[in-house]
């Protein structure tokens, strides 16, 4: 094994337009899900340090 590090940077990416456009779509309607749950584990935390302050 060769443990020598090389590091890459990258300057430009070529990506259609439409594609990018697309690309962002499919983000935003997979962010819809994540905020959900974690609005619904807001909830039940909420709850339940609520409880805790009875």
């Amino acid at each position: 094994m060769n443990d020598d590090k090389r590091e890459v940077v990258v300057t430009d990416i070529q990506m259609p337009f439409n594609s990018m456009v697309f690309f962002m779509v499919k983000w935003a309607i997979a962010s819809i899900p994540a905020i959900s749950i974690l609005m619904i584990a807001g909830l039940f935390a909420s709850t339940f340090f609520a409880a805790l302050m009875r």
